[in-house]
């Protein structure tokens, strides 16, 4: 029956190649049945007048096909359908790691295409469409290729960009070529995958005014036909959607029930999760024990698992370019810097540029590792890099999803911590100030205008309101509210750094002397003072997050 099915979709797939060759055959045949009833004489003429005849034949034949193709076939709307069979894919769920809540979802939707006519029997239908949102690098196209691969089906992949173009109908004609190779090898196998990757670029909210924004209209209301079922076929094709947008850029018309049924959120891995991809990349290549993956899943935190695969990538790099036989912690370490921090440039400073320059990076390290309670101070540099002269990298010690007060407060303070030790120093601040001023007016005024965290009780997010429907009052009151909070944390950063004077020049005269100080060196000078790493007993009286706030920025460098 299966056989029969495909002859026939072959046959439909080609029925115009079979047709033409039919009537080729034809006309040759009768040809030779009517030069064999002429004259020798006019036999002759015929034979000799034949080449230029067929020659002409040839070039008319071309001039009309390429005028064919390019004006009423769509010559402009053809596109490249990758037309792959589901086992040819080869990507099965055991190869997707770092996202199991993603991939049960998933292998529900695998067993549902396996088993649809017993769905079918109690009355439901099969999914027709499944939106992937999540972040880059966390394997919305690998699960794609996964569900195509254990379902066995054909799988038509496509981005999103390839639909769009200049030419009116372009669009919507690339969706109906399509979808009508996705109906045949869907009869012919039962069902077929078509895989449309950053959805947003043709499935954004439609314009509707004379502006433009017609084509795109188009092209989506013709996707949204398709998916609808409206051209009257049953076949079992389901659509994959992936994106890395918000839902709510997304036209309301393609996320109602029928089109995309289910949404997968895929989110960036877990510490398990992380352990398992340092486990399996790190088995490809050659390593020593010393790469211990506990380690390296708490120093990737917010990785997600392209980045994780890039560590080891550049990790193996690093070894080969050091002449190594196999990959160590050093050098999995390193390609992380050199991933978070970028490559160093040797530009010659001057003493005293320098020398500022400690200082500055000395208050960020200062300031964020006694009072920050979530991160801890990965590395601290003089060496530039990312075209700054010198940065402090925190790294969080564990996950979070939300940001109270005291950690918001924190980062202000950190971010503030280079300009209080220049001044402290010197008397006079540099322009290495700007970029952290940005960061901590950005937060405090959040924290104020946002998240009702301003010291006069205003509670709201007055964001949300046009600012000219705001009283002056009001608007002065929130900005006083930001300014004090700014204020505040500039006086408890001196008085800290003042109060660790001591530790203050140390660090600096370290930094002036090494150029970096790895973690576990700013460990071992803090201990010299009898300091304490404040989040190893903070963070273990904490179970869980505080609410409240927006989702964290992990890894905010602190930059000159």
């Amino acid at each position: 029956m299966n056989y029969l099915r495909r002859l026939k979709m072959n046959f439909l797939n080609h029925r115009a190649k079979i047709f033409v060759s039919l009537g080729i055959l034809l006309l040759i045949v009768l040809s030779i049945y009517g030069m064999m009833s002429l004259e020798s004489y006019y036999r002759n003429i015929t034979l000799a007048q034949m080449p230029i005849s067929i020659l002409l034949v040839i070039v008319n034949s071309l001039v009309f096909v390429y005028m064919y193709a390019l004006v009423l076939r769509g010559g402009f709307t053809k596109i490249d359908k990758k037309n792959i069979k589901g086992k040819d894919v080869n990507v099965r769920f055991s190869d997707v790691i770092g996202i199991d809540e993603a991939k049960e979802e998933c292998w529900e939707v695998v067993q549902l295409i396996k088993d649809h006519a017993r769905l079918k029997r109690i009355g439901g239908k099969i999914l027709r469409g499944i939106l992937m949102i999540g972040p880059p690098g966390c394997g919305k196209t690998y699960l794609a290729k996964a569900i195509a691969t254990e379902s066995g089906l054909p799988f038509l992949s496509m981005a999103a960009s390839e639909f769009n173009e200049v030419f009116v109908g372009v669009g919507s004609s690339r969706v109906r070529q399509l979808f009508k190779k996705a109906r045949s090898l869907a009869y012919g196998f039962g069902g077929c995958i078509v895989f449309i990757d950053e959805l947003d670029a043709l499935g954004h909210r439609r314009v509707f005014n004379q502006f433009g924004g017609a084509e795109t209209n188009n092209t989506q209301n013709q996707l949204l036909v398709e998916m609808d079922g409206l051209t009257g076929r049953a076949e079992n094709v389901i659509v994959i959607g992936a994106t890395n947008a918000l839902e709510e850029i997304l036209d309301p018309a393609l996320l109602r029930p029928g089109r995309f049924d289910r949404k997968v959120y895929i989110i960036k891995p877990g510490l398990e999760g992380r352990e398992a991809l340092f486990t399996y990349y790190l088995s490809k290549v050659k390593h020593e024990a010393s790469a211990d993956v506990g380690r390296l899943a708490r120093k990737a935190v917010g990785k997600t698992p392209a980045e994780i695969e890039n560590i080891v990538k550049e990790a193996a790099l690093i070894a080969t370019r050091n002449g190594k036989e196999a990959i160590t912690l050093k050098d999995l370490s390193e390609a992380i810097e050199r991933i978070e921090l970028g490559v160093k440039n040797r530009i010659k400073m001057t003493d005293k540029e320098k020398e500022m320059t400690a200082y500055h990076e000395t208050g960020h390290l200062i300031v964020g590792y006694l009072i920050h309670p979530r991160n801890d101070v990965f590395k601290a540099s003089i060496i530039p890099r990312k075209g700054t002269l010198g940065v402090v990298h925190p790294q969080a010690v564990e996950e979070w999803f939300s940001q109270d007060k005291e950690v918001l407060l924190a980062d202000v303070k950190s971010f503030l911590a280079g300009y209080v030790a220049e001044k402290i120093k010197y008397g006079v601040t540099t322009s290495g100030v700007a970029m952290d001023f940005r960061g901590a007016m950005q937060i405090a005024h959040n924290m104020v205008w946002r998240l009702g965290m301003g010291p006069s009780g205003l509670v709201g997010d007055y964001t949300t309101i046009p600012e000219s429907e705001i009283s002056e009052e009001t608007k002065d009151r929130l900005n006083r509210d930001t300014d004090s909070l700014i204020k505040q944390c500039l006086l408890e950063v001196e008085e800290l750094l003042l109060k660790e004077k001591i530790v203050f020049e140390r660090f600096a005269h370290e930094l002036l002397v090494k150029g970096e100080l790895e973690y576990d060196e700013i460990e071992a000078i803090f201990a010299e003072y009898g300091k304490i790493n404040p989040r190893r007993f903070s963070l273990k009286k904490e179970e869980t997050p505080s609410p409240g706030g927006n989702s964290p920025n992990k890894n905010n460098e602190i930059q000159n």
